[in-house]
């Protein structure tokens, strides 16, 4: 991977993450970095998921697969608050 791709991958995830946290309703327990963390994980697994169902690549903005990455972000958002409040 190019270091470009890199930097690509942080910053979609950045915006991936702070999207799936604000559909999450109620104060979230995690930092930043977590959600970056879980940002970037949902837009790997989102493109992987759309490119299972064929929708990965379509003409003009691919609005299923950001779908996918969002919804992924909240699910993984919402786990991970979960667990950091029960400590």
């Amino acid at each position: 991977m190019e270091i470009s791709g890199i930097i690509s991958a942080i910053l979609i995830g950045t915006l991936i993450g702070v999207l799936g946290r604000l559909v999450v309703p109620g104060r979230q327990h995690i930092g930043v970095l977590w959600t970056i963390v879980v940002g970037i994980a949902a837009a790997f697994l989102g493109t992987a998921l759309a490119a299972a169902f064929g929708v990965a690549n379509t003409d003009g903005v691919d609005w299923v697969e950001w779908l996918f990455q969002i919804a992924l972000a909240a699910v993984g958002v919402a786990a991970l608050s979960r667990v950091k409040a029960l400590r």
